[in-house]
């Protein structure tokens, strides 16, 4: 009964699969299944399942060898730098659209300044699955 006390407040090593770039890997490269192996090594902060990152794009490089992190990959940019996009705010009943030129290069969820064309103001916008920014949301 003692030992499980013990364990239980020392804890127990245990080893985890890290997901490991199999070759290097440049930024904005969508990765494959061929471009990740699994290693069974423990990495605090690095992705354990490569399903989780398969389709996912290259924020850095990743380098061979070298365990990949979430904060090194993203969802599949759908708006280019100056890419001119479209600019909506809503709030309650009031909805204003206009063009913006974006200033960065995102995706879905990312959240990136953007240029109103017609004012020539920068704001944040948050860019939504379908290339759209969206701002005070």
């Amino acid at each position: 009964m003692r030992w499980l006390i013990l364990a239980l407040c020392f804890g127990t090593s245990t080893a985890a699969d890290t997901v490991i770039a199999a070759r290097t890997i440049p930024a904005q490269t969508t990765i494959m299944a061929e471009d990740v192996v699994l290693r069974d090594q423990t990495v605090p902060g690095a992705v354990a399942d490569p399903a989780e990152i398969i389709g996912m794009e290259a924020r850095v490089a990743l380098y061979a060898g070298r365990p990949i992190r979430m904060g090194d990959v993203g969802f599949p940019a759908v708006v280019e730098r100056n890419q001119v996009i479209a600019l909506h705010y809503q709030r309650g009943s009031l909805v204003i659209s206009t063009e913006g030129r974006a200033l960065g290069r995102a995706g879905p969820g990312d959240v990136i300044r953007v240029m109103n064309i017609g004012s020539r103001s920068t704001v944040a916008a948050r860019i939504g699955a379908d290339g759209a920014g969206y701002v005070g949301q």
